[in-house]
């Protein structure tokens, strides 16, 4: 892993590496595999970093606020999936918007919405409209996508960009490259994106900020050891699972 600490050197912002797709990967790998750190708590606390900020960004309280979780079949549809949980456990009216089948989810994100289902919240097709929703989640591509999204993915993207609602994009933006920060055609503006584990390098581009908009580095558990692998040191949580970054 040395001459993976040595590459990422350059790329460091207030002593915390970012990472290109495939570093990032390898961190991951290297997390579950080598620490025994389980998807499952990944997940979980990802998504409750997400929920943590859509509520800060609702001004602090989610009740009563309407909030659609647009989720993709991949782990970071099952991020959004389990902030939708959360939100809906702090008294926001949500809606989860699935970007196809239910039986395209794969099978940690498909476990995620059978307890969104159990709990009642709302579970809309890719045809869903946005009308009324004070904040969306984007939790469609992960940071492993390739190339301009393709359909339905695509027209959810250019209807939540063209709905005027805030966007809260978990990992990345869909849409943005996460190595070189090449947005496709469409790509989500967020408002704000809680990115997961490791900023991505994609981030330092000055095209993608419009992108981006305000970024936070979330809390997942993942351990000190991993980041001290590629950064000069550990983020600083401390008390507070969501900090702002960049």
């Amino acid at each position: 892993m040395k001459g993976v600490g040595e590459r990422t050197a350059l790329r460091q912002e207030g002593g915390l590496a970012y990472l290109t797709a495939e570093e990032m990967t390898e961190a991951d790998r290297v997390t579950i595999e080598e620490f025994g750190v389980d998807v499952h708590s990944l997940m979980e606390n990802a998504g409750r970093g997400v929920a943590l900020l859509a509520r800060r960004i609702l001004g602090g309280n989610a009740m009563g606020k309407r909030v659609c979780c647009v989720v993709g079949k991949g782990n970071n549809g099952g991020d959004g999936l389990v902030a939708a949980r959360h939100l809906h456990g702090w008294g926001a009216e949500v809606t989860v918007v699935l970007s196809g089948t239910r039986s395209e989810l794969r099978d940690i994100p498909a476990r995620q919405l059978e307890t969104v289902d159990r709990m009642g919240i709302s579970i809309a097709g890719p045809e869903a409209g946005f009308e009324g929703v004070t904040l969306l989640i984007d939790g469609l591509l992960g940071y492993g996508s390739r190339g301009a999204p393709r359909d339905p993915v695509a027209g959810l993207i250019r209807r939540m960009n063209a709905s005027g609602v805030a966007t809260l994009a978990v990992d990345i933006p869909s849409g943005l490259d996460a190595t070189t920060g090449e947005p496709g055609d469409p790509c989500v503006v967020a408002k704000a994106t809680i990115t997961l584990g490791f900023p991505k390098t994609g981030f330092l581009s000055p095209g993608s900020r419009r992108f981006v908009g305000e970024l936070y580095l979330a809390d997942i558990s993942m351990p000190r050891g991993v980041y001290l692998r590629y950064s000069k040191e550990a983020p600083q949580f401390g008390e507070h699972e969501v900090l702002r970054i960049g």
